[in-house]
This record gives structure tokens, C-alpha cells and sequence, in this order.
């Protein structure tokens, strides 16, 4: 299914005129102030935003909490802005989404509000006011879809509505020039996960395997690059590989990688794309053995495997083993760590049990409790250099 995507803005310089073409008065900011500054977006952008009434919501904590997001929309509801500007990484952007669209919907004022939309219990009903969202990481692709992470009492939970949207985007890789290697090295795993997930994703279609092939094909050459030795064609390559990770996401979800990495991140501290990463070989070399016995995809098993086949050409290897450890070495030369590494205490069932069932149901192949205790325990976790 294809989903609308919004104006893509390549400079962060045309903020000014866009908020001149929106007409607007009254500015809500969703700011991560650190990379704010770090990123050289406030110089640009200060003289801008003193123009208009405005108000910042900045204090937030890493990976959007429900708490945050209902203080920012008390906020929201006082000042009642026309514009929703997000700047900084995957958490300002999910929240500026989630306040954005959240403060308007009925009974928006109770807090019961905003945890029934979040856990899934209520419907969006009612589109918010026009939001730009201007990423200063090369990963998340948040800006490019329809849908937000919150947690709720330390639970993982995504809503996904079309007004989530973003109606436009400023992706400027200038912003991204002064992120750390980590940083740079886990937001870059995420698209690169991002786009090989959506290719073998049961809700892959040709305008999203389009997206995804290019988005993998440039995190794949350009990531070690932009972590270790960053130039401004790296930098840039990033940045395009994030936008269009999310536009394919936004069109297939995520698979089972996604699915087994949220309790790495709420429980180990471990950052999301380097979670993601840590399984994403061994389900490679899983649904490459996909059969028609365990195909959940309806077009059946050879398609599947024929999507497999794009991403070895992404790769450009020749057979799925050597496919898995060019992704390991990728891993291993960003510093990711294996998911052996990071169970020190042997802690894998509770990997496996905190799955996120959808996700796991948007795999081409099907997988077991059993099964994933075996993948996960296998051979494929250890680093190759």
C-alpha cells in the first residue's frame, strides 16, 4: 500500500520562507537543545525563530516516554500554536508528533487521553497543525513516517495514524557533522536495518523495495565511512539512506530485528540501531531458509527468497553466508556489540519473550519461541573481523 509522502527539504537555510508560505504566527518547538547547538541549526535558526510567539519543550528524557509527551501537550493547549517545529533525533521527532496530534483530539485535557491513544485502547479522530520536522541524526527516518514510539510504564508501544506525517521535512546532512561516532554509528544501523527489513517486510511492495534497496545500498557503503573517517559525501549518503529507510517503513514496518530490540534498549541501555543490529544476521540467514511450510508471506516462499536475493546484491555478495559476515564486519567495524556481549548474564529468554508480536508477524517466515532461542544462541552472534 502506498502511503503520502511530504515535501523533502534538503537545506535547513528555508525554514524562514516555509514559515512565511505556512502563514504562521505561533510556534511550537520540540527542541533537543544540545544537538540544537552542537549541530550549528541555532545560529541558523535563532534570528528566524525570534519573528514569531513561540514557546520551546525541551526537557525530555532518550526514547519518548508517556510522561513527556503529556507534559508537552499541557504546554501545547496553553500556548495554542499554529506550526509544530521538531528538531533533533528520533525522540524529539516521535514527540512533537505524538503532542502535536494528541493535544487536539477530544478529552486531549485528562491524561487518560493520551495513554488510551497510546496503548492503542482510542483512535486518532482528528488531524493536528502542520508540523515540520528537521532531523539532525542519519537514521531514525521519523521524519518520513506515519507513526511515533512511546513508552508506557517502561512497555514499547508505536502508534501509527496518516496525520503523523510530517508535512515536511528539512533533512540537511550539515546538521549531522558534529554527531559522535557512536551516535553516528548506531542512528546509521538503524537505517540500514530499517531498509533490509522492509525488503523481505510480508508488506514489502515495489515502491517500497525501490526505497529500501538505495537506503541499503548507501548505508552499507558509506556507514564505516561516516563513523570512522566522516567526509561530506558519507555524511550526505547517511542522510538519504535515513530518508529512505523511513519511506519504506512507512509503507512496510519493521520485521523481526525491530521486534527483539526493544527490551535491549529499556533494559540494557543499549542504543536502538545497535540493538537492532545485533540480531539482524542471524535473521537473515533464518529467513533465507524460508520454505512454503513457514512462509507467512501470501506470495509464498520464492518470492520471498527472491527479495533475499535483492538484499545479496545490495551487499554485493554472491550467497547468504557471505552476505552475514559482510554485515558482521560492518558491525564489528562500528563498534556494535554482539548480542553475547551484551547478555553477559545469559538473559536471552527474556529477549525472546518480550518480542514485539507485531512486528514478528510482519517476517516473511515464521518463528518459534524455540526457534529464535536457537537462532539467537547460534553462531552468527560472534564478531567477525
Amino acid at each position: 500500500m502506498s502511503v503520502v509522502q511530504q515535501p523533502l527539504i534538503e537545506s535547513i537555510h528555508e525554514v524562514d520562507s516555509l514559515l512565511e508560505t505556512l502563514c504562521a504566527d505561533r510556534l511550537f518547538l520540540v527542541i533537543d537543545e544540545p544537538a540544537y547547538r552542537a549541530s550549528g541549526a541555532h545560529a541558523i535558526l535563532e534570528n528566524c525563530f525570534q519573528k514569531y510567539a513561540t514557546v520551546v519543550f525541551s526537557h525530555f528524557e532518550l526514547n519518548p516516554k508517556l510522561e513527556d509527551v503529556q507534559r508537552g501537550i499541557e504546554v501545547y493547549r496553553n500556548f495554542e500554536p499554529d506550526v509544530v517545529i521538531a528538531l533533533g533525533g528520533g525522540t524529539a521527532i516521535d514527540l512533537a508528533k505524538l503532542i502535536g496530534t494528541l493535544s487536539v483530539q477530544k478529552g486531549a485535557e485528562h491524561s487518560k487521553c493520551s495513554r488510551d491513544i497510546a496503548m492503542g485502547v482510542v483512535a486518532i479522530e482528528i488531524e493536528g497543525k502542520p508540523m515540520i520536522a528537521i532531523p539532525t541524526t542519519a537514521g531514525t527516518g521519523s521524519e518520513a513516517t506515519h507513526f511515533a514510539v512511546v513508552y508506557v510504564d517502561g512497555e514499547k508501544y508505536s502508534v501509527a495514524h496518516p496525520s503523523l506525517l510530517p508535512d515536511y521535512a528539512i533533512v540537511d546532512p550539515t546538521l549531522t557533522e558534529s554527531l559522535p561516532k557512536r551516535i553516528t554509528a548506531a542512528t546509521g544501523l538503524d537505517a540500514l536495518c530499517q531498509a533490509i527489513e522492509s525488503i523481505w517486510a510480508v508488506a514489502a511492495t515495489e515502491e517500497s523495495m525501490g526505497y529500501a534497496q538505495e537506503a541499503a545500498r548507501l548505508a552499507f557503503d558509506h556507514l564505516e565511512t561516516a563513523v570512522n573517517a566522516p567526509t561530506p559525501e558519507a555524511r550526505r549518503a547517511m542522510c538519504r539512506a535515513s530518508h529512505l529507510a523511513g519511506k519504506a517503513i512507512n509503507i512496510t514496518k519493521t520485521t523481526a530485528p525491530h521486534a527483539l530490540s526493544y527490551f535491549l534498549t529499556s533494559r540494557y541501555g543499549v542504543p536502538h540501531g545497535m540493538a537492532v543490529a545485533t540480531t539482524l544476521r542471524a535473521m537473515l540467514a533464518f529467513n533465507a531458509d524460508v520454505t512454503d511450510d513457514d512462509c507467512v508471506d501470501p506470495r509464498g516462499a520464492t518470492a520471498v527468497r527472491e527479495r533475499i536475493a535483492r538484499i545479496l546484491n545490495v551487499l554485493g555478495t554472491d550467497g547468504v553466508d557471505e552476505a552475514c559476515s559482510a554485515v558482521s564486519r560492518l558491525l564489528s567495524q562500528v563498534e556494535c556489540p554482539t548480542l553475547k556481549e551484551i547478555l553477559v548474564n545469559g538473559d536471552l529468554m527474556a529477549v525472546v519473550d518480550s518480542a514485539n508480536i507485531e512486528r514478528l508477524s510482519n517476517n516473511p517466515r515464521r518463528v518459534s519461541r524455540e526457534q529464535l532461542i536457537e537462532v539467537l544462541s547460534s553462531e552468527p552472534f560472534q564478531s567477525e573481523t
